[in-house]
């Protein structure tokens, strides 16, 4: 990570300092979850140099790891961002995984769901891997009584949906891509929900960023009314995820929507929460 002072085109800016972290919807869920006092482990794939200092950096914070192997080195991001929050981020493709490596992955998945409430399924796939990766640990986990979220981007999110996770996490432009539609306005919005719930999700949360997000909870699955989170805040929401104190609030009792709201303070932790209403 970089922070520079600017970012501009065609001009020069500067690097005020750089940083190396570990990063990944699944971790980035871990480390928060953690923070919370909630039981997590992290599922990763690691490979060469970059997943040597990868494995380093996540065991650092504490909680259980499992580390799947892979034969390629693991990819590495760069987010730049400046002095008035605006951010870029460059991301590699992922490292190609074989059958054999994406056996070891799912065995290890699977094994690890004896000891679950909730498997949180996170992140793009990488090249090799089959679309319906996600959809099968979803069946798998649901035949062993395991709730699942599914937070994740193209062809994997539509198939995923289709599997029946109980809940789907999509920002906007996950949602846009997968329904092949600009979403603009509020009856957008709570439209998309209402569709992403259709088409097999148990519960959806559209989130909208620095906006908050739309929530259609299991409850009113035949009601046209939604839950809408909001946040007073205009700026760029930090980089926290709403998942990982969401399920952490589930775990611990919570309703569904009370989560959400944990989500949305947890990812504007800088923000005040204004709160939610029904429309």
């Amino acid at each position: 990570m970089s922070t520079a002072d600017r970012l501009v085109f065609e001009d020069r800016a500067h690097i005020l300092s750089t940083s190396e972290s570990d990063g990944g919807r699944g971790i980035n869920a871990s480390r928060v979850i953690h923070s919370f006092g909630g039981k997590t482990l992290a599922i990763l794939t690691s490979g060469g140099k970059s997943g040597a200092r990868l494995e380093a950096l996540v065991r650092a914070h504490g909680f259980p790891v499992e580390v799947a192997p892979i034969r390629n080195e693991i990819r590495c991001n760069l987010t730049i961002t400046d002095k008035q929050g605006l951010t870029v981020k460059l991301n590699e493709a992922g490292p190609p995984i074989d059958k054999h490596e994406l056996d070891g992955l799912e065995k290890i998945t699977v094994g690890q769901l004896k000891n679950a409430a909730w498997l949180m399924l996170c992140g793009s796939v990488p090249p090799g891997v089959p679309p319906g990766f996600y959809a099968r640990l979803i069946e798998t986990a649901r035949k062993k009584k395991v709730r699942t979220l599914l937070d994740t981007d193209g062809e994997a999110l539509q198939q995923g949906i289709e599997a029946k996770p109980s809940v789907v996490h999509a920002n906007q432009q996950e949602a846009e891509r997968l329904l092949n539609a600009a979403l603009l306005t509020r009856a957008h919005f709570l439209d998309a929900a209402r569709k992403l719930q259709a088409m097999g999700a148990g519960s959806v949360v559209l989130s909208l960023g620095s906006r908050g997000a739309i929530v259609r909870g299991t409850e009113n699955r035949s009601s046209k009314r939604c839950l809408l989170v909001w946040t007073r805040s205009a700026r760029s929401a930090p980089a926290t995820p709403w998942p990982p104190p969401s399920t952490w609030a589930m775990v611990e009792g919570s309703a569904f929507e009370d989560a959400v709201r944990w989500g949305v303070a947890g990812r504007h932790r800088f923000s005040e929460v204004a709160g939610g209403q029904l429309r």
